[in-house]
């Protein structure tokens, strides 16, 4: 077999990281170059990835946390000294010196304090899933209308260059016509007090690693699917701990496996008449394994490329600092997080 690599590493990115995605529109900050943020709840993955993130991305200061544990917030000061720290989600969306809210609260909590957010004038980046179905999109878009504010669900794979690459390979037609894609994530989680396994909180693996699944193949193909051909669920505790859910899109088929009981995995494939396009890690890069794609030729050669030393999540707070500032335009919107979220709401329904 073979093989040619290609090894993409953070130099390879343009000055502005952001430009090239497709138009989405955008919500403008006057007079304002460094984006002031506050974090509302004090969660492990706030602390391990979006945190840091923020402190380390240009033009972007953390400014404040909203949580009412001392002890959790006690860590975050290490991030940035002077870090405010707010005892409840609303004096923090009451600090006039916040620009721009990141929620990484439990699930069912998003769409409350997003719309709390918006309506008091902040940008706001929450973690997904954004909502717990379709239909709770509708107040926010409503509240985006109304503000004219910048709001998303913080779906950071669109932010890293190996999915701009996959997209565009798929648009210049490399692997020829798009017959099927696969994709699956899955790890093992039983431990029963934590959210993702409590129905009350909207856990289940659909909706904490499905919205990759589903919102990968949208994002780079640009389809939305026509129907959902079949949907194998089992529960625990009332949330899916598996799913194996198929997808019938326009001119091709589309098979997703997620599990929150199984050893760890990661993978798309997009299966076409001239070549397969892999992606091996392709929702926790720098964290599962290194981002890499692997184009499959007919005649045994492979073209693998790498994308190393990129930080998704700092080039995600940078694209956000961007669309405030007019500076860019934002490649993952509430309509964009509704139609995964829809895809959700067929499976958990098996129809």
């Amino acid at each position: 077999m073979r093989q040619r690599r290609n090894t993409l590493s953070a130099g390879f990115l343009s000055p502005r990281p952001w430009l090239g995605f497709p138009e989405k529109g955008r919500a403008t900050m006057s007079g304002t170059k460094t984006i002031r943020w506050g974090v509302l709840g004090a969660s492990n993955f706030a602390l391990r990835h979006m945190a840091p993130a923020i402190v380390s991305a240009r033009n972007s200061d953390l400014l404040a946390i909203a949580s009412s544990s001392v002890d959790k917030v006690s860590p975050f000061h290490d991030l940035t000294p002077g870090l405010r720290h707010h005892t409840s989600y609303q004096a923090l969306l009451d600090d006039p010196d916040i620009d721009a809210v990141y929620i990484p609260l439990p699930n069912h909590m998003h769409v409350e304090w997003s719309e709390r957010a918006l309506r008091a004038g902040k940008a706001v980046l929450c973690e997904k899933p954004l909502a717990l179905s379709a239909t709770e999109f509708d107040s926010l878009i409503a509240a985006r209308a109304d503000t004219g504010g910048l709001i998303s669900e913080a779906f950071m794979i669109v932010h890293h260059p190996q999915w701009r690459r996959v997209k565009a390979l798929l648009a210049q037609g490399v692997a020829g016509e798009l017959w099927h894609v696969n994709a699956a994530f899955s790890y093992n989680n039983p431990d029963m007090a934590n959210i993702r396994n409590n129905p009350e909180t909207g856990g289940g693996g659909l909706r904490d690693i499905g919205v990759y699944t589903f919102g990968s193949v949208r994002y780079a193909t640009g389809g939305d699917p026509l129907a959902m051909t079949h949907a194998h669920l089992r529960l625990e505790n009332d949330v899916d701990v598996f799913a194996e859910v198929g997808f019938e899109f326009p001119g091709f088929t589309f098979q997703s496996m997620t599990g929150i009981r199984m050893a760890n995995r990661q993978e798309v494939h997009f299966h076409g008449s001239d070549a397969v396009i892999s992606v091996t890690c392709p929702f926790n890069a720098n964290v599962f394994d290194q981002a890499e794609i692997r184009i499959s030729y007919p005649n045994q050669t492979v073209v693998t490329e790498r994308f190393t030393g990129i930080n998704q999540y700092v080039l995600q707070v940078e694209a956000f600092g961007a669309a405030l500032r007019g500076e860019a335009d934002w490649p993952w919107s509430l309509e964009d997080a509704r139609g995964t979220q829809a895809m959700i709401d067929s499976a958990l329904a098996g129809e």
